[in-house]
């Protein structure tokens, strides 16, 4: 019987693929028939006694429907507390004459969901195209006022008013008014 593996890396991902399994509440052959894997080298992997490929690691991310960077990513290694700090520029997602977005949420938390604060010119207009199916967006006014469409559905929305909606559809947050338009925007995945 070969030596399991004592290195730290071979160790997380083991015990992550073992974790993620019982998560989805997968057996083996299912997640060797999900995954293209064979049930003998996940059982491997899962004792600490293989060493998979790059190739073999990335169709078991794929299997659970994440990166290889989120299956080896140790999530009790994350501090108690994250900070996004207002005036790093990475955080800036756009910044142009019409609309600035500054991001609020933690990158790796962005394939759940996203935090953002925005601002829109007057006369302008954030447009989206859809978003993967059962998207949703809520965005609230802080100040001024905004006009929301989702598809054939619209509203207007003033300070504090929130509107919750579908983002897997062509959809806009409008600027109406003579002042700059600032809220907060949350994209929900399903």
């Amino acid at each position: 019987m070969p030596k399991p593996n004592s290195d730290p890396t071979s160790k997380l991902l083991c015990d992550r693929v073992t974790e993620l399994r019982q998560q989805h509440n997968f057996t083996l052959e299912q997640l060797a028939a999900a995954s293209g894997v064979s049930r003998s080298m996940l059982s491997q992997i899962e004792r600490g006694q293989a060493n998979p490929t790059l190739a073999v690691t990335f169709r078991i991310a794929q299997a659970f429907g994440m990166s290889i960077g989120e299956l080896v990513d140790d999530p009790s290694a994350r501090p108690a507390i994250e900070i996004v700090h207002g005036d790093d520029p990475n955080n800036l997602f756009r910044n142009d004459g019409d609309c600035r977005i500054r991001t609020l949420s933690p990158m790796h938390m962005e394939k759940s969901i996203e935090f953002y604060e925005l601002e829109i010119s007057p006369g302008a207009s954030l447009q989206s195209s859809p978003h993967f199916d059962g998207t949703r967006e809520l965005f609230t006014v802080s100040s001024g006022r905004a006009q929301i469409s989702a598809g054939t559905t619209n509203c207007d929305l003033r300070v504090g008013d929130s509107a919750h909606y579908k983002a897997d559809l062509d959809h806009t947050i409008h600027n109406p008014g003579k002042k700059v338009l600032t809220g907060y925007l949350v994209v929900s995945y399903r």
